[in-house]
């Protein structure tokens, strides 16, 4: 939903605004939308709002003219100077204060600012993407974001989902980011294991697609092989140990380990339930695309069809796979 919605706000002009929690990719996004669109051969400049300390923000984004304040001894164009022509993304927009609010009204109404110090408006065509981790409309209710504002730069919304809510994607990001350091670091890394790739599916990533990066820079940096396995990713990612996973199982067995224990079940029984229903919720993650629902499991497609065919479910249709989920 999120690239088709980049490709069809690319080809204009629109505000977009981005929201999502730290680490989605809101950056990503604001790249592809500038990339595809007629600014791709213009300046793309990239501003975080909350790593800017307040009494230098109007100057960073608006410049300055020599002798403004103490220390300008020099004129300084600032960011939107920059990117005039092509598009600037505002990340953590939230974080701009109230009177850098008005001024930014401004320049989305006009098309120009005045420098600090300044007594000549500059006119600028930019493109103005804008990101925030935070509920805008509740700053907005309590004061702290102007109205006004908000809905200039809410013309388009884009919310990204975080990474534990759409694991899907974690196999291509993987693959992506693989070729991406095993080309800066030099590496000659080519794919990872199933069993790591069922770790990365199995974390829950409160840093989201930023994590994810980081742990795949990690393993690459690390192995010594061109293939990345469990061992070249970071401890919190492999999962809990056996004796961790067997107290767990004490814990939350239903009934209680020993009513399970006692039901006089069968090992075998047990294991098919289990597997069967997997097979069955990656079926139904992936549509019942029988590929993507065996990259999902970690095995590979021959594997996962011999055993649909073992519990009779290689012809099965999504509408039928509803129905057996549910059951």
């Amino acid at each position: 939903k999120i690239y088709r919605l980049v490709q069809k706000v690319a080809g204009t002009d629109t505000s977009v605004l981005i929201s999502g929690e730290s680490g989605t990719g809101k950056e990503l996004v604001a790249r592809a939308i500038h990339f595809n669109g007629p600014r791709r051969d213009r300046p793309f400049v990239a501003v975080n709002c909350g790593a800017i300390p307040e009494n230098l923000m109007e100057s960073e984004l608006f410049g300055h003219v020599r002798g403004a304040f103490t220390g300008a001894v020099s004129d300084h164009e600032g960011l939107f100077k920059q990117a005039d022509g092509g598009s600037i993304f505002l990340d953590e927009v939230g974080e701009l204060p109230l009177h850098l609010q008005v001024k930014l009204l401004r320049v989305l109404q006009e098309k120009a600012f005045t420098p600090v110090g300044g007594s000549k408006q500059i006119k600028v065509d930019v493109r103005v993407i804008s990101a925030s981790n935070r509920d805008l409309r509740k700053e907005m209710e309590k004061g702290r974001f102007r109205e006004d504002l908000f809905y200039r730069l809410n013309v388009v919304q884009m919310t990204l989902p975080p990474l534990r809510n759409r694991k899907d994607d974690i196999p291509a990001l993987t693959s992506f980011f693989i070729q991406k350091f095993a080309r800066t670091l030099d590496k000659q890394v080519e794919e990872i294991s199933s069993e790591a790739l069922m770790c990365l599916m199995n974390y829950s990533y409160p840093g989201n697609i930023r994590e994810l990066e980081n742990v795949i820079e990690h393993a690459v940096a690390v192995t010594n092989k061109n293939i990345l396995t469990e061992e070249d990713l970071p401890p919190h990612i492999k999962g809990i140990s056996i004796t961790e996973e067997f107290k767990l199982f004490e814990r939350t067995a239903p009934g209680g380990a020993e009513a399970f224990f006692n039901k006089g079940m069968s090992l075998d029984e047990e294991l098919a339930t289990h597997e069967k229903c997997l097979l069955l919720g990656a079926l139904k993650r992936s549509n019942g695309v029988q590929k993507k629902a065996a990259q999902l499991l970690g095995i590979n497609y021959r594997s996962f069809r011999h055993r649909l065919e073992k519990y009779g479910l290689l012809e099965m249709k999504n509408h039928q796979l509803e129905e057996e989920a549910a059951e």
